[in-house]
């Protein structure tokens, strides 16, 4: 007879903030040290010459970390003055993260609007579908409305795939082994849906990979 060790428990409380805020501060340094070094760069008296690339520097680093922030506040449910989002809205933010990526988005979501849940989910959804095309390629992500609320991400390229940590988020099943940060957005997504009565649908195939969250009203 053969042992098995008892899988690893699902995070809960401080240990699902503390996933989700090392995820946010991972995203977050990138910009911060960009914008730091730019401006290092115009106090440095022998960098004059480097005004111009470090103000470009400057500006792009603070308009993507505006960017983060934004969806952020969307994405992991931080308190925001709106109580439902518009389609054009959500679009607006997925789109501020993923411009100029290698993998183009197509946004078929009507102007319609969304609550809380439905927001949440709707971008971690596209965020993943893109982030599944590391090589390029294109995501069309959908949102239909019938008894409930059915949203759909198909990414297609030549390298279109999921880590065995997204996997596992997407199942919600708890992180084995592999990286966290990998695992807990796609986790997120999932108790999202989980938690507003809805479930999550995920089919990878060579170079597909589909994501389908359906949600109630």
């Amino acid at each position: 007879m053969t042992d098995t060790a008892p899988a690893p428990p699902l995070p809960d409380g401080q240990a699902l903030a503390a996933l989700v805020a090392g995820k946010l501060c991972h995203d977050f340094i990138s910009p911060a040290g960009a914008i730091s070094s730019g401006l290092d760069l115009l106090k440095d008296p022998t960098a004059q010459d480097m005004r111009d690339d470090a103000m470009g520097l400057i500006e792009a680093s603070a308009k993507k970390m505006v960017a983060l922030v934004a969806f952020a506040r969307v994405a992991f449910g931080a308190s925001t003055s709106a109580e439902r989002f518009s389609g054009a809205e959500l679009g607006e933010l997925v789109a501020g993260l993923t411009d100029g990526g290698r993998a183009t988005l197509e946004w078929r979501v009507d102007a319609g609007d969304f609550s809380k849940a439905q927001s949440r989910a709707l971008v971690n959804l596209a965020y993943l579908a893109m982030a599944a095309l590391p090589s390029g390629g294109a995501a069309v992500i959908s949102a239909t409305r019938g008894e409930g609320l059915t949203i759909a991400g198909v990414a297609e390229g030549p390298r279109a795939r999921l880590k065995p940590e997204a996997v596992a988020g997407l199942a919600g099943r708890p992180l084995a082994e592999g990286l966290p940060g990998q695992w807990i957005q796609p986790y997120w997504l999932w108790l999202t849906a989980n938690d507003a009565g809805g479930s999550l649908e995920v089919a990878v195939d060579e170079g597909r990979v589909a994501l389908s969250a359906h949600m109630p009203n």
